[in-house]
């Protein structure tokens, strides 16, 4: 089993994640799978709806690329989801949302999630992500540790004091949140959640913490062998209907040189 893993993050200002990430996942997939991550140049480092957008643009053009190329599986490795039923309509193999399949796993243990998300800025997209899913009753409290992909580097480059000073960031953030109701913590991106993953058992006061990388492997896994066993995929009627070739063949050229034809006349 092939799993191509769309981070959005890019893979040479962010090495030491990058490495950590394939390293973590690699070595806790069922014998037989490999999975290879990939990352978005520039990423996703100006934290708003456009930038979301434009890296969700690139992570359909490589997933259709990834399928191509025999992937079983192509992960969404973006907890805010973007683009994700763009993506599942455009792929024949599994697409999986890291965030989507996050919340959720975390609804079987806890009847209200809270979420630990990197900014403040993106408290609304979840909230939304909540309703789209239908967790929008679930999801009560979303929190932002404020704070930059680059902020993990050291922690993940093997730096012990800098990965404690990150865990005990993320406890400061959630613990309020427990204490106000809270009864499982998500957290709401694979970076915090590779920096838990690492804790067994972890849990802000008693409220477990969600291993998101873990559980978006493992959801990647069982949807290939499920898909293997009795053919069950995402719904092809109007939810999600399979983009025609001619639709995926002007996505790939957009997506690869722009707009063709000038919005007016003197742009020439």
């Amino acid at each position: 089993m092939r799993i191509f893993w769309q981070s959005f993050i890019d893979a040479t200002a962010s090495a030491a994640y990058m490495q950590k990430l394939s390293d973590y996942l690699n070595g806790i997939a069922e014998p037989g799978t490999t999975v290879e991550v990939f990352g978005i140049s520039p990423p996703d480092r100006h934290f708003g709806r456009l930038a979301e957008f434009r890296c969700a643009a690139i992570a359909i053009d490589n997933g259709l690329e990834a399928e191509k190329r025999g992937y079983d599986a192509v992960v969404l490795g973006h907890f805010q989801d973007p683009g994700l039923y763009e993506l599942k309509s455009a792929l024949a193999i599994p697409v999986i949302g890291a965030g989507e399949v996050s919340m959720h796993y975390a609804a079987r243990f806890g009847r209200r999630m809270a979420l630990v998300t990197l900014d403040d800025v993106f408290q609304t997209w979840h909230y939304e992500q909540a309703d789209l899913y239908g967790l929008g009753g679930r999801v009560k409290h979303v929190a932002g540790m404020n704070c930059v992909p680059s902020d993990f580097s050291a922690a993940f480059a093997g730096d012990d004091e800098a990965r404690k000073r990150m865990l005990a960031a993320f406890t400061a953030c959630a613990e309020p949140l427990v204490r106000d109701g809270a009864d499982v913590v998500v957290p709401a991106g694979i970076l915090p959640g590779l920096l838990v993953g690492g804790e067994y058992g972890f849990k802000v006061l008693h409220a477990p913490v969600v291993n998101t990388a873990a559980v978006v492997l493992k959801s990647a896994e069982m949807d290939v062998r499920l898909r293997k066993l009795n053919g069950i995929e995402v719904s092809r009627g109007p939810f999600c209907s399979l983009a025609t070739t001619e639709a995926v063949k002007d996505f790939r050229s957009f997506v690869s040189h722009g707009r063709q034809t000038p919005l007016f006349a003197d742009d020439v």
